[in-house]
């Protein structure tokens, strides 16, 4: 008994001391924008984008190439809400890390146009490749471009109903092809936070990018909240720096909207403030603060608008706040 009282305290304070990590000295705060998800909560998206960028004041910005949007019917490509997106975030100096790949930010994690239908994988292959080279080859000259994301949390099998197992071979491809395309910017690799390994895909990037949700919903579960504190993501970073090296690394997608299981377009208001009430929002902002992460793009700036427009600005107000003044 004494000697499993020995490894228990050896293995706790083990732990306790891989989570202490050098806080940063201050914080930088940035949003993903979707026109997708706006549009799914039935938003004007221009209206939405513009917002965020005057009203909030946000000047680090993650958005998405995303394949339907960019090639809606084969090789037949419409620039048209990118590049208004691009234009805008310069007009008001803010960084753009922009997301290209099949599996790109936002459900159902592969956003495949519908002209692909049942078409075989190498051949999807190739059209990926086709809209990868469009996408770089248009945006790299662009002076507010900060970073590349290839993917999103490639090798997550999160939607692998959706998706298929991931392809690393394939994934390989497409960081070298975005590399030859675009020798200057830095490329993003994504896992996830709470289950993700990180290990492949800080080898593949350059910057590497951590999710971070904590109230999520699983069907075997149901809502609940991930047992997790900031010790856990900063024990993530100690022990990935010890085997694989240092990296610079991000919080890439904060979860700061409600996590529904039947889509939050589809939830009454009530219940949707019963998942993300302005307590948990301010929870999980106490944790990323917390986390060691020096930097975090928060998810759910659309939800805020939305929310606001349904009588509840509380949650704009409080994000208008942290963008005005970063915390310290």
């Amino acid at each position: 008994m004494k000697y499993f009282a020995a490894a228990l305290i050896i293995v706790v304070a083990g732990t306790y001391l891989l989570s202490m990590r050098a806080m940063p000295e201050s914080l930088e705060y940035g949003v993903s924008f979707s026109k997708l998800h706006a549009e799914e909560l039935g938003l004007d998206w221009k209206e939405t984008y513009l917002a965020i960028l005057d009203e909030l004041g946000v000047k680090k910005i993650r958005l998405s190439a995303h394949w339907p949007m960019i090639e809606p019917e084969r090789d037949q490509y419409d620039f048209s809400a990118l590049d208004y997106q691009m234009r805008a975030a310069r007009e008001q100096n803010a960084e753009v890390i922009l997301a290209v790949g099949r599996k790109a930010p936002g459900w159902p994690e592969c956003h495949t146009p519908h002209w692909v239908g049942y078409m075989e994988w190498e051949e999807q292959k190739m059209e990926i490749r086709q809209y990868v080279t469009a996408v770089v080859e248009r945006y790299k000259e662009y002076p507010n471009l900060s970073l590349w994301q290839v993917e999103n949390e490639p090798f997550l099998n999160f939607a692998r109903h959706i998706c298929g197992e991931p392809d690393e071979e394939f994934f390989a491809e497409e960081i070298a092809l975005v590399r030859e395309l675009d020798p200057t910017h830095e490329i993003l690799v994504t896992d996830g936070g709470e289950f993700g390994l990180w290990y492949k895909a800080r080898e593949y990037a350059d910057v590497f990018g951590s999710t971070m949700y904590v109230y999520v919903y699983t069907k075997h579960i149901g809502y609940w909240r991930y047992p997790i504190t900031p010790g856990f993501f900063r024990l993530k970073q100690n022990l990935a720096d010890v085997f694989f090296g240092k990296k610079p690394s991000i919080s890439v997608e904060v979860g700061l909207e409600p996590w529904m299981h039947q889509g939050i377009s589809h939830s009454s208001v009530t219940e949707q403030l019963e998942r993300m009430s302005l307590e948990r929002f301010e929870d999980v902002l106490s944790l990323a603060a917390r986390s060691g992460f020096a930097e975090h793009y928060l998810w759910g700036a659309e939800w805020w608008y939305y929310i606001k427009e349904h009588g509840h600005p509380e949650f704009w107000e409080r994000a208008s706040v942290l963008f005005q003044e970063p915390a310290k």
